[in-house]
C-alpha cells in the first residue's frame, strides 16, 4: 500500500493511523481501570477483629461487591480481546470492512467504535443470531460432526444388543 492509497475498506494511511491511536488510548484505559479493579476490591486487606462478630450482611456485601468486580473485570477482558483482534486487522490490512457483508464500515461508526466488526445492518443481525459468521458455520458443523458420532455409537450399541439377544 503507497502512502496515500487506501485500504481495501477505503482508509487512507492516516485515518489507519488515528483509529490505531483510538485503539491504544481505550487499550491503555481498559487495562488501567482492571488494574484498579483489582486494587480497589480484590486486593482490599479483610481485617479480622476478633471481639467484633461479622454480620451476615456485611459478608453479603463484600461478596456481592467482588462478583460484581470479577464480572466488570470479564467484560472489559472481552473488550480488550476486541481491540486486540481490531489491531490485528489493521496490520492484516483488513480492517474497517465488514466481517458478515465485506461492505466498507463507515467511518462514523469507526470514530464511535474502532474495534467494531460489523456494518450497523450486520451487527443488528449479528445481535438477533441471524448472522451466520465463518465461526459459527465451524461450531455448527463440529455440533453437527459430534451428534452423527454419537448416534452412529447408538446406533452400533443397539445392534450388539439385539446380536447378543438373538443368540
Amino acid at each position: 500500500m503507497t502512502k496515500k492509497e487506501a485500504n481495501k475498506g477505503g482508509l487512507t494511511p492516516a485515518e489507519i493511523r488515528e483509529f490505531k491511536a483510538l485503539l491504544l488510548a481505550k487499550q491503555n484505559e481498559i487495562l488501567n481501570n482492571i488494574i484498579c479493579m483489582e486494587d480497589e476490591t480484590l486486593r482490599k486487606p479483610r481485617t479480622d477483629l476478633s471481639n467484633l462478630p461479622i454480620h451476615m450482611a456485611d459478608v453479603g456485601t463484600d461478596s456481592f461487591e467482588v462478583e460484581n468486580t470479577l464480572g466488570l473485570m470479564d467484560s472489559e477482558r472481552r473488550l480488550l480481546l476486541e481491540i486486540e483482534d481490531a489491531l490485528g486487522r489493521i496490520d492484516d490490512g483488513t480492517y474497517g470492512i465488514c466481517e458478515g457483508d465485506g461492505s466498507p464500515i463507515p467511518k462514523a461508526r469507526l470514530r464511535a467504535i474502532p474495534w467494531a466488526r460489523y456494518c450497523v445492518a450486520c451487527a443488528l443481525l449479528s445481535e438477533k443470531r441471524l448472522l451466520i459468521t465463518r465461526e459459527d458455520s465451524f461450531e455448527e458443523s463440529d455440533y453437527n460432526n459430534q451428534a452423527n458420532e454419537e448416534q452412529q455409537d447408538e446406533e452400533l450399541d443397539n445392534s450388539s444388543n439385539d446380536n447378543s439377544s438373538n443368540e
